[in-house]
Protein backbone atom coordinates (compact mmCIF):
# COMPACT_ATOMS: atom_id res chain seq x y z
CA UNK A 1 0.00 0.00 0.00
CA UNK A 2 1.31 3.21 -0.99
CA UNK A 3 1.92 6.34 1.41
CA UNK A 4 -0.90 8.08 -0.13
CA UNK A 5 -3.23 5.62 0.77
CA UNK A 6 -1.79 5.39 4.23
CA UNK A 7 -2.15 9.21 4.40
CA UNK A 8 -5.79 9.31 2.87
CA UNK A 9 -7.07 6.39 5.57
CA UNK A 10 -5.45 8.52 8.36
CA UNK A 11 -7.00 11.41 7.60
CA UNK A 12 -10.13 10.30 6.52
CA UNK A 13 -9.92 8.50 10.36
CA UNK A 14 -9.37 11.76 12.25
CA UNK A 15 -12.32 13.34 10.63
CA UNK A 16 -14.86 10.42 12.14
CA UNK A 17 -13.19 7.43 13.64
CA UNK A 18 -14.40 4.07 11.88
CA UNK A 19 -13.74 5.93 8.77
CA UNK A 20 -10.18 4.62 8.02
CA UNK A 21 -11.29 1.19 9.26
CA UNK A 22 -14.06 0.95 6.39
CA UNK A 23 -11.53 2.00 3.95
CA UNK A 24 -9.23 -1.04 5.22
CA UNK A 25 -12.06 -3.44 4.45
CA UNK A 26 -12.27 -3.85 8.32
CA UNK A 27 -16.38 -3.10 8.17
CA UNK A 28 -17.02 -4.24 11.25
CA UNK A 29 -14.73 -3.02 13.50
CA UNK A 30 -15.48 0.32 11.33
CA UNK A 31 -19.11 0.17 11.93
CA UNK A 32 -17.82 -0.25 15.63
CA UNK A 33 -15.95 2.66 15.74
CA UNK A 34 -18.69 5.43 14.15
CA UNK A 35 -21.46 3.94 16.60
CA UNK A 36 -18.93 4.85 19.74
CA UNK A 37 -17.86 8.02 18.25
CA UNK A 38 -21.87 8.52 17.70
CA UNK A 39 -22.66 7.51 21.22
CA UNK A 40 -20.06 9.64 23.12
CA UNK A 41 -20.38 12.51 20.75
CA UNK A 42 -24.12 12.73 21.60
CA UNK A 43 -23.97 11.93 25.78
CA UNK A 44 -21.23 14.30 25.96
CA UNK A 45 -22.78 17.20 24.00
CA UNK A 46 -19.59 16.96 21.84
CA UNK A 47 -20.76 18.94 18.83
CA UNK A 48 -22.27 21.73 21.11
CA UNK A 49 -18.88 21.99 22.88
CA UNK A 50 -17.17 22.60 19.24
CA UNK A 51 -20.26 25.01 18.31
CA UNK A 52 -19.65 26.90 21.61
CA UNK A 53 -15.75 26.98 21.39
CA UNK A 54 -15.37 28.39 17.86
CA UNK A 55 -17.84 31.14 18.43
CA UNK A 56 -15.50 31.92 21.45
CA UNK A 57 -18.42 31.26 24.28
CA UNK A 58 -15.58 29.06 26.10
CA UNK A 59 -17.70 29.40 29.38
CA UNK A 60 -20.78 28.07 27.66
CA UNK A 61 -18.87 24.95 26.08
CA UNK A 62 -17.68 24.16 29.86
CA UNK A 63 -21.06 24.25 30.97
CA UNK A 64 -22.27 21.93 28.00
CA UNK A 65 -19.98 19.44 28.79
CA UNK A 66 -20.78 16.05 29.99
CA UNK A 67 -16.97 15.61 31.55
CA UNK A 68 -18.28 11.85 31.74
CA UNK A 69 -18.89 10.83 28.68
CA UNK A 70 -16.31 13.30 27.00
CA UNK A 71 -13.61 11.37 28.93
CA UNK A 72 -14.27 8.52 26.55
CA UNK A 73 -13.48 10.17 23.49
CA UNK A 74 -9.55 10.93 23.54
CA UNK A 75 -8.65 7.24 23.53
CA UNK A 76 -11.38 5.95 20.92
CA UNK A 77 -10.50 8.62 18.74
CA UNK A 78 -6.52 7.91 19.02
CA UNK A 79 -7.38 4.44 18.51
CA UNK A 80 -9.39 4.19 16.02
CA UNK A 81 -6.86 6.32 14.19
CA UNK A 82 -3.89 4.75 14.95
CA UNK A 83 -5.80 1.15 13.86
CA UNK A 84 -6.46 2.96 10.69
CA UNK A 85 -2.70 3.42 10.29
CA UNK A 86 -1.75 0.01 11.06
CA UNK A 87 -4.62 -1.43 8.96
CA UNK A 88 -2.67 0.05 6.11
CA UNK A 89 0.38 -1.42 7.08
CA UNK A 90 1.97 1.61 8.61
CA UNK A 91 3.44 1.60 12.00
CA UNK A 92 6.02 -1.32 11.32
CA UNK A 93 8.87 0.21 13.46
CA UNK A 94 8.98 -0.62 16.94
CA UNK A 95 7.05 1.17 19.47
CA UNK A 96 5.59 2.98 16.53
CA UNK A 97 2.20 3.25 18.49
CA UNK A 98 3.47 5.22 21.54
CA UNK A 99 2.79 8.80 20.07
CA UNK A 100 -0.92 8.01 19.92
CA UNK A 101 -1.41 6.45 23.25
CA UNK A 102 0.31 9.92 24.86
CA UNK A 103 -1.43 11.59 22.70
CA UNK A 104 -4.53 10.04 24.08
CA UNK A 105 -3.12 10.29 27.86
CA UNK A 106 -2.66 13.57 27.13
CA UNK A 107 -5.81 14.49 25.77
CA UNK A 108 -7.49 13.50 28.01
CA UNK A 109 -5.44 15.11 31.12
CA UNK A 110 -6.19 18.10 29.33
CA UNK A 111 -9.81 17.64 29.10
CA UNK A 112 -9.31 17.42 32.97
CA UNK A 113 -8.09 20.53 33.56
CA UNK A 114 -9.90 22.24 30.82
CA UNK A 115 -12.61 23.84 32.83
CA UNK A 116 -10.02 25.97 34.93
CA UNK A 117 -6.11 25.66 33.72
CA UNK A 118 -5.69 29.35 31.75
CA UNK A 119 -2.49 29.21 29.66
CA UNK A 120 -1.31 32.91 29.50
CA UNK A 121 -4.94 33.98 31.43
CA UNK A 122 -6.45 32.25 28.20
CA UNK A 123 -9.32 29.63 29.54
CA UNK A 124 -9.24 27.44 26.20
CA UNK A 125 -11.72 25.45 27.49
CA UNK A 126 -12.68 21.25 26.15
CA UNK A 127 -12.21 21.04 22.67
CA UNK A 128 -9.00 23.62 22.65
CA UNK A 129 -7.32 22.35 25.69
CA UNK A 130 -7.53 18.88 24.59
CA UNK A 131 -6.82 19.45 20.90
CA UNK A 132 -3.39 21.63 22.14
CA UNK A 133 -2.53 18.48 24.57
CA UNK A 134 -1.84 16.60 21.52
CA UNK A 135 0.97 18.19 20.52
CA UNK A 136 3.09 17.49 23.80
CA UNK A 137 1.37 13.59 23.48
CA UNK A 138 3.29 13.15 20.53
CA UNK A 139 6.28 14.68 21.70
CA UNK A 140 6.91 12.57 24.91
CA UNK A 141 5.37 9.18 22.92
CA UNK A 142 8.36 10.07 20.27
CA UNK A 143 11.02 10.97 22.95
CA UNK A 144 9.83 7.28 24.86
CA UNK A 145 9.85 5.94 21.51
CA UNK A 146 13.36 7.09 20.48
CA UNK A 147 14.72 5.45 23.97
CA UNK A 148 13.17 2.12 24.25
CA UNK A 149 14.24 2.15 20.44
CA UNK A 150 18.06 2.69 21.35
CA UNK A 151 18.02 0.48 24.56
CA UNK A 152 16.66 -2.24 22.45
CA UNK A 153 19.52 -1.90 19.79
CA UNK A 154 22.34 -1.97 22.56
CA UNK A 155 20.87 -5.45 23.74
Amino acid sequence: MSMEERIEKVLWSIALPGFGQILNGKFFKGLLFIILEFLINVQSNLNQVIIYSFQGDIQSAIEQTNYQWLMFYPCIYMFAIWDAYRDARGGKSPYSFLPFVFSAYFMTVGLIYSSSLKIFGVLLGPLFLSLLSVIPGIGVGLFIKIILGNLKTKK
